[in-house]
């Protein structure tokens, strides 16, 4: 070959760089209206004093190995102890992060020869687990119980004779909606599936203590959870919650969890607390959906957007370059916000992605809408 060794890597960013795709990498700066730290736990003393007591100790930064070798710390099996026993579940496992676990589950349990339904909106680490897996899979319609159901008796009109899996987040990441749960939990008992839900948005927020949007089906053998740490519990890792069948199962054929080096011991640690945090303090949660009320009526009253009723609040605006311009001009007024495209969206819908943690306030959140308004207008 006469192409220069990095000729193609060059021309697709150029190709990116002509389509306003091109991302960067930014150092984060102003006020917090993107991140996912809701509850305000990431710089919160309670989980630095938990860490530091740990290293005090002598719990180890690292793991040194994978958690089938040597790897298994007393620290990991603490927090999987009181996962399993906060979200109600026969069994927790610690995964190294929320990608990581999200991947595994859609590319572990479902065997040859049964069939994976995805939400077409679902995170893209469950799709790259449905294309890495064993089973068929079909996507349905957002949020679309209806289009669940014809998938599935379609399959089966088919000679589909496996078992049916059903994945989908509880709270949108892009978005801010919620599943139909309960609509959901009877279609998978009335056929027989198992569940698989991405809690990542809504562990800590929402449901009693903060134990996610399926909290109320927790414990069930045809369930399977996914709690990451890396958001509301200002941590790191992530938390598989199911029957116990399925949690060993993991353990055995899983190969993002066989194969990779346990998660740091300390971040188990941390991921410990924020739990606790969650029981002890529901002032939290009470706070955080408040500054959600009061973001989304500034939002309607100002902007004319449609309250999501969570702590994500999408902004759609749809051109790409106007999107990103909006949200470099918002930064530069010291308001983080950051733009979101395709693909991580649906083309014709860039948007700014409007996080509520407890980092900001109400003033802060008066603030950042004058200048969404202002900077609209000059768009």
């Amino acid at each position: 070959m006469n192409e220069p060794p990095l000729a193609r890597f060059e021309a697709t960013l150029q190709g990116l760089a002509r389509k306003d795709r091109l991302r960067t990498l930014s150092s984060r700066t102003g006020l917090d209206f993107s991140s996912n730290d809701y509850l305000g736990l990431a710089a919160s003393r309670r989980l630095g004093d938990a860490v530091a007591g740990a290293i005090g100790r002598g719990t180890q930064v690292g793991a040194t190995g994978s958690r089938l070798l040597r790897g298994n710390a007393p620290e990991h099996e603490a927090l999987e102890a009181d996962a399993a026993a906060f979200f109600g579940t026969e069994r927790a496992l610690f995964f190294g992060s929320g990608y990581i676990a999200n991947f595994a589950l859609p590319s572990t349990l479902p065997q040859k020869g049964d069939l994976l339904i995805l939400d077409e909106l679902a995170h893209a680490s469950m799709h790259e687990g449905a294309r890495a897996g064993r089973a068929e899979f079909k996507l349905a319609a957002h949020n679309d119980v209806d289009a669940v159901e014809d998938a599935i008796t379609s399959w089966r009109s088919e000679g589909g004779m496996g078992r049916v899996w059903i994945a989908v987040e509880s709270l949108y990441s892009m978005d801010g909606d919620r599943v139909p749960m309960e609509s959901l939990i009877e279609l998978a008992d009335r056929h027989e599936t198992f569940l698989i839900v991405d809690e990542a948005h809504a562990t800590g927020v929402w449901g009693p203590d903060g134990r996610g949007l399926a909290a109320a089906f927790q414990g069930r053998d045809n369930i399977v959870a996914l709690h990451t740490c890396g958001k509301a519990l200002g941590a790191y890792g992530a938390l598989v919650t199911g029957p116990r069948t399925l949690c060993d199962y993991l353990v055995n054929r899983c190969r993002p969890f066989i194969y990779a080096t346990a998660p740091s011991p300390l971040m188990a640690v941390a991921a410990r607390e924020a739990l606790a945090i969650l029981s002890d303090e529901p002032a939290r949660r009470a706070q955080l959906r408040e500054r959600i009320s009061f973001a989304g009526r500034q939002l309607a009253e100002q902007c004319g957007v449609t309250p999501s009723g969570s702590q994500i609040q999408p902004f759609v605006i749809g051109d790409v370059a106007r999107t990103m311009a909006v949200a470099a001009a918002l930064q530069g007024r010291g308001f983080d916000i950051r733009g979101i495209r395709p693909p991580t969206v649906p083309e014709g819908t860039s948007r700014l992605r409007i996080s509520l943690t407890l980092n900001v306030g109400e003033a802060e959140i008066c603030a950042m809408v004058e200048a969404l308004v202002e900077v609209l207008a000059a768009a």
